[in-house]
C-alpha cells in the first residue's frame, strides 16, 4: 500500500473518508492510484486539480465506500463496488458494519490487482471472464435465511465471502475450529482471487506443466480431497512442503494459497517501502529479493506484535518448495499482464 497524505499535509489511511487534521472529504481514484481531498461546489466535488467527482453511491447511502466516480460518467458507482453481485441487506443490524469490513478488504485486494497491472473486468462486462463478489448470509446469522450453510469460496467467476467472516468472535471461533493459524476477510478475497486468475489464465502448455510439477495434478477429486483433509487433517511433514495445512488439502487449493500469499507479501513490502522500513518497492525488487526481504520483515514483525502480547503477525514458513510455487505465482502475474 502506498503512503497518503491530505492536501493539509496530514498523513491517511487508505479507508479514510475524511481527514482528522482539516476535516476535508477524502477519496480514492483508482486513475491516479491516489486520495483525493475535495471540496463540495454545488452536487460535485471538486479536486485541487479542478476535475470534477461524484461520491460512490455505496458511500453516499451507506457509508461502506470512499472511492469516488468521475462526475462525467453516467455510473453511480465507483469501480470496485460496480464487481458486487450480492450485497448485504443493510435493514439488518450490524451488516452494514460488516458490509464496510468487506468493502475494505475488497478494495485492499483490488488496489493491489491494479498495482500489479493485472486485468480486471466484471461480471457483468464480461459473462464468460469476468469477476463479482458475493457477500451473503446464511441460518447461522439469525435473520431469516433458510440457507443452512453459504460457504466461502469460487467458481464461475463469482467470489462468495460469507458475511459472518467480518464479525470478529464468529470468525474467530471458525479459526479455532479448523485449526487455523490465520484467517482474514483480505486474506479469503486473496486465495479466492488466485482461483479466479488462474481460470482466467486458461493456461495450457509449459505453464500447466511446470504447474503440475509444483502443485501436482489439478484434476484429481476435489471433493473427495477436501473430505479427506478434513477428516484425516495434513499429513505429518505438510511444513516442509506447504504454506499452510489448508495448502497441502487439493494442488488447486494450493495454488491459490500460493498466490494469497504472493499478494500478502506483496502488499506488505510495499506499505514497508512506503514507510521508509526498507530501502526499495517489491516492484524494483528480484522474486528472490523480495523472498529474502520479507523472512527478515517477517521476523520483525512477528517480534514486534510479541512485544506487544499479540500472536504472529505472519505465522508462517517460506521453505524452498514454497519458495518455488512463490516464483511461479510471479510468472503467472507476468503472463496475465500480457494483453490478451
Amino acid at each position: 500500500m502506498k503512503r497518503f497524505r491530505c492536501r493539509c499535509g496530514q498523513a491517511v489511511f487508505f479507508d479514510n473518508a475524511l481527514c482528522s487534521a482539516c476535516g476535508a472529504t477524502l477519496g480514492f481514484d483508482p486513475g491516479s492510484m491516489d486520495m483525493l481531498a475535495l471540496q463540495l461546489d454545488g452536487e460535485q466535488w471538486l479536486s485541487e486539480d479542478g476535475a470534477s467527482w461524484r461520491l460512490c453511491s455505496n458511500g453516499r447511502d451507506f457509508a461502506v465506500c470512499n472511492w469516488l466516480v468521475a462526475a462525467a460518467g453516467e455510473e453511480s458507482r465507483c469501480l470496485a463496488c460496480q464487481f458486487n453481485r450480492t450485497v448485504p441487506n443493510t435493514g439488518v443490524a450490524d451488516n452494514a458494519a460488516r458490509w464496510a469490513r468487506m468493502e475494505q478488504a475488497k478494495k485492499r485486494l483490488l488496489f493491489t490487482l491494479l498495482e500489479l497491472g493485472l486485468p480486471l473486468e466484471t461480471l457483468a462486462q464480461s459473462p464468460q471472464r469476468g469477476l463479482a463478489f458475493d457477500f451473503v448470509e446464511d441460518e447461522r446469522s439469525g435473520h431469516g435465511f433458510t440457507e443452512g450453510l453459504a460457504h466461502t469460496g469460487y467458481a464461475a467467476g463469482v467470489i462468495t465471502i460469507n458475511l459472518l467472516e467480518a464479525d470478529d468472535v464468529a470468525r474467530e471461533a471458525q479459526r479455532q475450529s479448523l485449526q487455523e493459524d490465520y484467517r482474514t476477510v483480505l486474506g479469503h478475497l486473496r486465495h479466492e482471487s488466485g482461483h479466479y486468475f488462474w481460470q482466467y489464465l486458461q493456461a495450457g502448455g509449459d505453464i500447466r506443466g511446470a504447474f503440475r510439477e509444483l502443485f501436482g495434478e489439478e484434476s484429481v477429486d476435489y471433493a473427495g480431497a477436501l473430505q479427506a483433509h478434513y477428516e484425516q487433517g495434513p499429513p505429518p511433514d505438510w511444513s516442509s512442503r506447504y504454506i499452510s495445512a489448508y495448502a497441502s488439502a487439493h494442488p488447486s487449493e494450493d495454488w491459490a494459497e500460493s498466490w494469497g500469499h504472493y499478494l500478502h507479501i506483496y502488499d506488505a513490502l510495499e506499505t514497508a517501502a512506503a514507510y521508509d522500513l526498507i530501502d526499495q518497492s517489491p516492484a524494483q525488487m528480484s522474486m528472490p529479493r523480495r523472498i529474502e526481504c520479507w523472512r527478515e520483515l517477517s521476523v520483525s514483525l512477528n517480534e514486534l506484535n510479541r512485544s506487544a502480547g499479540l500472536a504472529d503477525a505472519y505465522p508462517f514458513v517460506l521453505n524452498t518448495a514454497v519458495e518455488m510455487k512463490l516464483s511461479f505465482v510471479d510468472r503467472v502475474i507476468a503472463l496475465l499482464q500480457t494483453p490478451r
